[in-house]
């Protein structure tokens, strides 16, 4: 009988492609909680600060409302500046090539949970009239955001971009022949984002504007606690070596996939432990 390994060379010999073979654990329902607190976020942003600090296709378009005389402009140009100097920043810091995708999630939300508390901390302490501290709870949002979105693209779920569901809506209603699972991960994706805006927005009608920012914080103290309990629960099963990192796979095997830009040849690595290079 042939070896599951086997099978995959045959198969990838046979069809000169690359299945996907990876797995996402409890990854998606971490994404779909991630994708909340975003809707959290721009509910308390767009509604207190008239920004988007998460939905920059909106957030462009009032950039460009400004320039044409019908809006502020330092606003939503700082909120475009701080989100991508978050994205590059979590795109470029050395942890962000952590072999684990668990360990990266979980090292990016503590930093993203400290900017969301800064942030409700200012906004609880100062408010925003003043056009110093708005603009100071803008930047630490959008670079929060634009961190988690960086950190997600790296992690790799297909169809839970989070800070935007453009992608996963048209994808919806424009595919005809896309697989149910695909339009589960799609529909819950843009659903998510709703929520998360209308708890915002009701949380701002019956509490306070600071409501959804405390909210995100907790959601994201519940993610990081989901990613440390599974990862112990996988350590217990002997699913993760001493020294590394099970990235989602079977029986601690994970496959890493590189293409080789100079000939178009795909390259596949297994390995059990941790990810190396």
């Amino acid at each position: 009988m042939r070896s599951p390994v086997g099978e995959f060379r045959a198969g990838l010999c046979d069809s000169g492609r690359m299945p996907e073979v990876r797995e996402h654990g409890p990854l998606p329902l971490i994404l779909v909680l991630l994708t909340i607190n975003s809707g959290l976020v721009d509910a308390f942003s767009y509604v207190e600060l008239k920004v988007f600090v998460a939905n920059m296709t909106g957030n462009v378009i009032i950039l460009g409302l400004g320039f044409g005389g019908s809006g502020n402009v330092t606003g939503p140009a700082a909120s475009t500046l701080f989100f991508c100097v978050g994205a590059a920043a979590g795109g470029h810091l050395a942890f962000a090539r952590a072999a684990h995708r668990g360990v990266l999630l979980g090292t990016a939300t503590i930093v993203q949970t400290g900017l969301l508390v800064a942030a409700a901390l200012i906004e609880t302490r100062f408010g925003h009239v003043d056009r110093l501290e708005r603009h100071v709870l803008i930047a630490a949002l959008a670079a929060a955001m634009g961190w988690q979105f960086a950190i997600v693209r790296r992690v790799g779920v297909p169809d839970y971009p989070t800070v935007v569901v453009t992608s996963p809506l048209a994808g919806l209603v424009a595919d005809p022949k896309q697989p149910r699972d695909r339009a589960v991960r799609r529909s819950l994706s843009v659903g998510a984002l709703v929520a998360g805006a209308a708890a915002g927005a009701l949380l701002i009608r019956e509490s306070s504007p600071t409501a959804p920012l405390w909210a995100g914080a907790a959601l994201l103290l519940i993610v990081l606690l989901s990613l440390v309990s599974a990862r112990v629960r996988r350590r217990a099963a002997g699913l993760i070596g001493g020294g590394g990192g099970v990235d989602g796979g079977r029986g601690g095997t994970a496959f890493v996939w590189a293409r080789d830009q100079r000939s178009g040849r795909g390259m596949r690595r297994a390995h059990g432990g941790h990810e190396k290079g």
